[in-house]
């Protein structure tokens, strides 16, 4: 047990990575729509590439989204409306009616009163025949009308027989003039008006059952298709009918293969692909970013974006389809851009846009897009800290959206006049969502601990409140530091090294000297040397503390590890050379740990540069009248020694980009101390 227990503990990092790949693995299979895949790609308009297809088994054609939604909207505009009479407004209107009309029309006044009187009569009962309702919504549709008593059919119509309470008066009129009796129209009107009740109530429930009956009764097929019947041979054109069989084939074929008996051996085949393509990734870190792949922080970051961009792409795509292009995919290189670098973006990016191929419709389309946008964010985006650079960026990813994306749909339809003006506006918000990413960044730096360009912008402002007490505490560190910084800088951008990164190390490389800032000389004005007073051993101690100070300091203010590294490194594993000889000659049997820096060495190209750069400009200030020759001298003799140390054993630097480093540092001391061409006598 104590053994597992303890290859568990050495090895506790890589069993970290398997559980990560793991769960990553099988939660993006869950995200995964759960239908099959039809073997086959085509696309309407374009030539059938596979073999001659042959129906595999029986099956039916399917109507198409456009015809259905057609036969339902016919079938509600001819729906039949249902209505409950109530017999008993007829009787109560007819003795109202003869209640009032003596009031309204006195004898003495009307002579042909009974005229009148059959006249009024014989026109509610046209009013009552079918009957009168007050449903204004329902008065222009065309539908047939049933009437019910109870719950028993009596008769049917359609809508122009009903009459509304609004439609009494221009009928009134329309008689009145037709028999001759305008003359009587103001009394008859009024009388009417408040005589005239609607008989017939609208039964909703009754007619929306009818018409979900009618509309579950859609045929869903146009015909069916036998096995082995020729479907499609290879060349021809997918097209008209073709197109058809072909879609209503990948639907059954995907219905068939996803059922019950079939979904283990399905979920295992989604899995093995995503599997292999997140070891792919992994190998991808392990063989390239090595340092990366030693950090599960980096690793999981990594993999947690893959995730987060499946999860969004699954969203939408199950909300609804064609808002996919409005998901920012390209945040995912610039995010990794950020914090790592540009080739591990892209890599990843591409990784991702293999894996939603599997859950976007026209996956081919929509990867050939993305990845293409991917490689552009790439290649556009050199300084994601300055705004401009990001704000460039993104309109040309957007510019490449719609390229891309007109010229697919040319090839697919042959015409622009069908083209989908609102997909442009997708693309737009798509680049408006990609700006997202500042924000985004600074909540990685705090969730992951993490620290891009951005941060180390804002590190490099001198005003910042740990450098402000540099230079006030320790000035004569701070100068020694801002040179150093502009020298590592140089150096940076000679080999293509982080040039960002290695001036805020620079920068605070020393911040430990703040401790004990008189016991250096940079920082002694008064003429006096503490160290003086202290024996070679305790002032060995003293400048080797400034490591461990630095890093306390450092990390109280909340320094990235990526900055704590340059503090940790810059003297790597180096003696305290004065002090140790000065020692020496004076007792023989001495530890030379007690005179040597606690390290570890310089294990970057950026650490590596810091450490040649402090030690060429501390040194530099002791050259007394220096020429060009004596500078070249001193740059090698520095630099040479720190080799032969084996300084740089563990930094992933090359003999020529020191020797390019050396040029750059010889260049720039000569041109801090103005000296001039030397040129022979």
């Amino acid at each position: 047990m104590k053994d597992f227990v303890n290859l568990f503990y050495k090895n506790h990092a890589f069993v970290y990575k398997v559980l990560l790949f793991i769960a990553t693995t099988f939660l993006i299979v869950y995200l995964f729509p759960k239908s099959g895949k039809f073997k086959y790609d085509f696309e309407k308009g374009k030539p059938w590439q596979s073999e001659t297809l042959y129906a595999p088994f029986d099956f039916a054609i399917q109507k198409t989204n456009e015809e259905l939604d057609q036969e339902k909207i016919q079938i509600e505009k001819t729906a039949i409306k249902y209505f409950n009479l109530d017999e008993t407004v007829k009787a109560n209107v007819l003795k109202q009616f003869n209640e009032n009309f003596n009031i309204s029309f006195p004898d003495s006044i009307y002579p042909s009163k009974d005229e009148i009187k059959r006249f009024g009569e014989n026109l509610i009962k046209t009013f009552y025949e079918y009957g009168v309702t007050n449903e204004d919504e329902l008065i222009a549709s065309k539908s047939a009308v049933t009437i019910l008593k109870g719950r028993v059919e009596i008769s049917k119509t359609d809508f122009s027989n009903i009459y509304k309470q609004t439609q009494v008066r221009p009928k009134i009129d329309e008689e009145l003039k037709k028999n001759n009796l305008e003359d009587f129209a103001k009394p008859l009107s009024i009388l009417f008006f408040n005589t005239i009740k609607p008989n017939l109530e609208f039964n909703s429930d009754l007619s929306d059952k009818a018409l979900k009956v009618r509309i579950n009764s859609i045929a869903y097929n146009r015909g069916s298709i036998e096995k082995e019947t020729l479907i499609i041979s290879k060349g021809e054109v997918v097209e008209g009918n073709k197109f058809l069989i072909l879609k209503s084939l990948e639907s059954e074929y995907e219905s068939q293969v996803w059922n019950e008996s079939n979904y283990n051996l399905i979920v295992f085949a989604y899995t093995l692909l995503v599997a292999l393509a997140l070891l792919m990734l992994l190998l991808f870190l392990r063989k390239y970013r090595l340092d990366v792949y030693d950090n599960n922080t980096k690793v999981t970051f990594i993999f947690f974006n893959v995730i987060f961009m499946v999860l969004l792409t699954t969203l939408v795509v199950n909300y609804d389809s064609k808002y996919i292009y409005i998901v920012p995919i390209a945040i995912l290189p610039l995010v990794l851009k950020a914090f790592f670098d540009a080739r591990l973006g892209l890599f990843t990016h591409v990784i991702t846009v293999l894996l939603l191929g599997f859950i976007v419709p026209n996956s081919s389309e929509y990867m050939f897009l993305q990845i293409l946008a991917g490689i552009v964010t790439i290649l556009t985006v050199s300084e994601l800290y300055k705004r401009a650079n990001l704000f460039i960026s993104v309109g040309q990813i957007t510019l490449i959206y719609i390229i891309a994306y007109f010229a697919f749909f040319l090839i697919h339809e042959g015409s622009i006049e069908t083209l989908k003006w609102d997909t442009f506006g997708l693309f737009v918000l798509c680049g408006l969502a990609t700006l997202f990413v500042q924000p985004l960044i600074y909540i990685y730096e705090k969730l992951f601990g993490l620290v891009s360009d951005v941060s180390l912008l804002e590190l490099s402002d001198t005003n910042t409140k740990l450098l402000k007490r540099l230079s006030n505490e320790a000035p004569g560190t701070f100068h020694h530091s801002l040179n150093v910084a502009n020298l590592a800088e140089a150096a940076a951008n000679e080999i293509g090294a982080n040039a960002m990164l290695i001036r805020v190390g620079a920068l605070y490389h020393d911040i430990g000297k703040m401790q004990n800032p008189t016991y250096y000389t940079e920082n002694q004005s008064s003429g006096i040397n503490p160290h003086d007073e202290l024996s070679p051993k305790e002032s060995a101690k003293v400048i080797v503390d400034h490591v461990i100070n630095g890093i306390e300091i450092a990390k109280k203010n909340n320094l990235p590890d990526r900055v704590i590294d340059f503090i940790r490194t810059h003297h790597g594993d180096s003696t305290v050379y004065y002090f140790y000889m000065k020692e020496k000659a004076i007792n023989d049997a001495i530890d030379i740990a007690d005179f040597s820096y606690p390290g570890p060495k310089p294990f970057s190209k950026e650490t590596a540069i810091l450490m040649m750069c402090d030690s060429v400009e501390a040194a530099s200030k002791s050259l007394k009248e220096p020429t060009s020759t004596k500078i070249d001298n001193f740059v090698e003799t520095i630099l040479n020694k720190q080799m032969d140390d084996g300084q740089f054993l563990n930094a992933n630097i090359t003999f020529k980009e020191i020797q390019a480093i050396k040029k750059v540092l010889k260049r720039k001391l000569a041109n801090i101390y103005h000296l001039r061409i030397e040129y022979p006598e």
